[in-house]
C-alpha cells in the first residue's frame, strides 16, 4: 500500500487550499450530470450519440472528485483530468458539428437524434454543447489549480 495519502493532513491550511478548487470542480460536475439528467428525462430531449460520449466523460467525474473531497486526497485529481480532458475534446467537436464546421457526414450518428439538430438547445438559444464544453472547461482549470496548490 502507498504511503502518501493526501498532500496534507485533515485540518491543515494546505488540505484547504487544494480542497476548494477540487470542491468547485465536483461542484461543476454534479451540475452538469444533474443538468443532463434533467434534459433528458424532464424535458425529454433525447441525447445524441455525442451526447452519450459526453455523458460518459462527466458521470465518473462525480464519483471520483466526491471520493477525493471524502478523503481530502490530491491524487484524485490525476484520475479527473483526463475524463474531463477527453469529454472537453468530444464536446468541442460536437459544437463544431452543430455549428456547422464538421460535416454532418463525420458524425458518429446512428439512430436517434441528429447531433446538429436545433433541438439540442436549452430556451431555443443555448447549444447544449456550448454548455457542456463550458463545464469541461471549467473543471479543467479547476482541477489544474487544485493539482498546483497541491504541490505547493
Amino acid at each position: 500500500m502507498s504511503t502518501e495519502r493526501s498532500a496534507a493532513p485533515h485540518g491543515d491550511d494546505s488540505s484547504a487550499t487544494f480542497w476548494t478548487p477540487l470542491f468547485l470542480a465536483w461542484l461543476l460536475a454534479l451540475l452538469a450530470a444533474a443538468g443532463a439528467l434533467f434534459l433528458g428525462e424532464v424535458m425529454g430531449k433525447p441525447p445524441c450519440v455525442l451526447c452519450w460520449y459526453q455523458r460518459i466523460a462527466m458521470f465518473p467525474l462525480v464519483l471520483v472528485l466526491g471520493m477525493g473531497l471524502l478523503s481530502s486526497d490530491a491524487r484524485s485529481v490525476r484520475y479527473a483530468m483526463p475524463l474531463a480532458g477527453v469529454g472537453w475534446g468530444i464536446a468541442a467537436y460536437h459544437l463544431l458539428v452543430f455549428w456547422g464546421v464538421v460535416s454532418e457526414g463525420l458524425v458518429p450518428c446512428g439512430k436517434g437524434s441528429s447531433c446538429a439538430d436545433a433541438d439540442v438547445q436549452v430556451a431555443g438559444m443555448v447549444p447544449i454543447p456550448l454548455l457542456s464544453l463550458a463545464a469541461f472547461t471549467g473543471i479543467l482549470v479547476a482541477l489544474w489549480m487544485a493539482r498546483r496548490r497541491a504541490k505547493a
